[in-house]
């Protein structure tokens, strides 16, 4: 990781070592709607990976509105200050997976890798894979160390394992 920029190896190790994010959708009446969703990530084809309910709000927003937000941060640090916690705001494309869809075994996969005590939800109806399909992000590596991140520094922060 070495020759990677500071803040792109930064990206890498807060996406890869948080496990949780806020997603943002719009719910029927166009409303932002904030929910924690567990998160994995599929190195290759390079997306995060989420595993929700039907029965999730979140969910049917996604469905009626693809356009999502999802922020992941590091946990707050008593006696720190908050306003220097890294963070990610990243924008994608929500996509429900069926079983027979391209992505879904190795969506599947990654998710079950994170998340192996989860795999009994996998075998309930109501539930699903989503592939958000990453845009672009505005990330926080600290106090005054701000940047927009395009799709392609994105997708290099997704591949580079800590």
């Amino acid at each position: 990781m070495s020759h990677l920029p500071r803040l792109t190896v930064e990206l890498a190790v807060l996406l890869h070592t948080q496990r949780v994010a806020a997603l943002g959708t719009l719910d029927a009446q166009g409303l932002p709607f904030v929910s924690m969703v567990p998160y994995a990530i599929a190195i290759e084809p390079g997306l995060l990976v989420l595993h929700v309910s039907g029965l999730a709000a979140h969910t049917g927003n996604m469905e009626r509105s693809p356009a999502v937000s999802a922020l992941v941060m590091r946990s707050e640090v008593a006696g720190e200050p908050v306003h220097a916690l890294q963070r990610v705001t990243l924008s994608a494309r929500a996509e429900t997976l069926a079983p027979e869809h391209p992505l879904y075994a190795a969506c599947r996969a990654a998710y079950l890798q994170r998340f192996p005590e989860a795999e009994p939800m996998t075998e309930l109806p109501d539930f699903r894979f989503v592939a958000l399909h990453l845009q672009q992000a505005r990330q926080v590596a600290g106090f005054g160390a701000a940047r927009s991140v395009d799709f392609d520094t994105l997708q290099e922060a997704l591949r580079t394992l800590p």
